[in-house]
């Protein structure tokens, strides 16, 4: 594939298996946008004008690949009938159901995969993809981001809090209502214009064969979905235990996705558990926008040689950068992304 190809057309050569002749430049940079709107939050996240204008205010200093249209881990549990809390400025909310919930079951009420995505935010992220669809004549990458099956299973069983979700396997009933939802909302989002799906499993519990073939299967549809709209869906590992347990299981599998495992302190240790020649997508972890500058400056050179080592597809960010990042900061951290191999 030539150097000179548009993100969309190296987009395009991955879902064919071409690999990029350079990564996709691809950072999650959206909950900035509410600082960039001088807008709380909570507002921000339900106004598609303010969110379609960060974006393209955020692409020009950034020079990314694509927009970051929609991600917010409680698009999906609002959708189905939860009530947010929003309480210290920037923080997440605190979740409540209408009629309780008994942990390790389902609240009662929810609506239906079919009425949720049709419900509060889920309609506003479908919304501002075909705003930023309508507006975008460059060829660049319309990203969102939705969770995996057992992460929202956890949550609507309230097994998230904590370390239960290691240990405790959600109810068949969240676990189907989980995959069921992701692809209802998958097909909203790729029919709005959407290039691009992260599907975020953060809460990934230890898999035997048989549970990694039922994830599969649970993935599968959204998969399919996505394939379908010639958008590319990538599956985001982001718990470093969970990883390093799973792997092999993982990675014994063939996925219609890349793979996108969590990067924390240790590259080398990344490295040992994947495979040569894996499709992947690799994340700056979050917490170098913490970093000082000499702790930055020696992390970033271990980040390149995992790039160079892994050679991935898409360079990102391991989630959206936190809110009140400081746009000078957001910008210095983010050079240590390399454009190239």
């Amino acid at each position: 594939m030539a150097e000179n190809s548009t993100p969309r057309q190296m987009l395009k050569g991955l879902l064919q298996g071409t690999a990029p002749p350079r990564p996709l430049f691809l950072p999650l940079v959206f909950s900035p946008g509410a600082r960039v709107e001088s807008q709380p939050l909570p507002a921000f996240l339900s106004n598609p004008t303010k969110i379609c204008s960060a974006q393209r205010q955020l692409r020009g200093p950034l020079r990314t690949d694509g927009f970051s249209c929609y991600f917010d881990p409680t698009l999906e549990l609002e959708a189905l009938g939860a009530s947010l809390q929003w309480g210290a400025e920037n923080q997440p909310p605190s979740i409540s159901w209408p009629h309780g919930a008994t942990p390790g079951e389902l609240p009662d009420d929810l609506r239906s995969p079919e009425e949720a995505v049709k419900s509060g935010r889920a309609a506003v992220a479908a919304d501002v993809l075909r705003r930023m669809n309508a507006m975008t004549r460059d060829d660049s990458i319309l990203m969102a981001g939705l969770s995996g099956p057992f992460t929202l299973a956890a949550r609507l069983a309230q097994l998230d809090r904590g370390d239960a979700w290691r240990t405790q396997t959600p109810p068949d009933s969240a676990l189907e209502l989980a995959a069921a939802l992701l692809t209802q909302l998958a097909r909203s989002f790729v029919e709005a214009g959407a290039n691009l799906i992260f599907i975020h499993e953060p809460l990934l519990p230890a898999l035997s064969e048989d549970l990694c073939a039922s994830w599969a299967s649970a993935l599968e549809p959204a998969f399919n979905v996505i394939r379908f709209y010639q958008a590319l869906p990538v599956l985001q590992l982001s718990d470093a235990a969970s990883f390093a347990g799973n792997a092999s299981l993982i990675f014994q599998r063939q996925w219609d996705c890349l793979l996108f495992p969590p990067l924390h302190d240790s590259s080398a240790e990344l490295s040992g558990k994947i495979p040569a020649g894996a499709a992947l997508a690799l994340g700056l972890p979050l917490a170098a926008f913490e970093m000082d500058d000499a702790a930055l400056d020696s992390f970033r050179a271990s980040f390149r040689r995992t790039v160079s080592d892994l050679r991935p597809a898409i360079l990102t960010t391991a989630g959206d950068i936190p809110p009140a990042t400081d746009m000078k900061r957001m910008l210095k951290v983010l050079e240590a992304i390399p454009r190239a191999y």
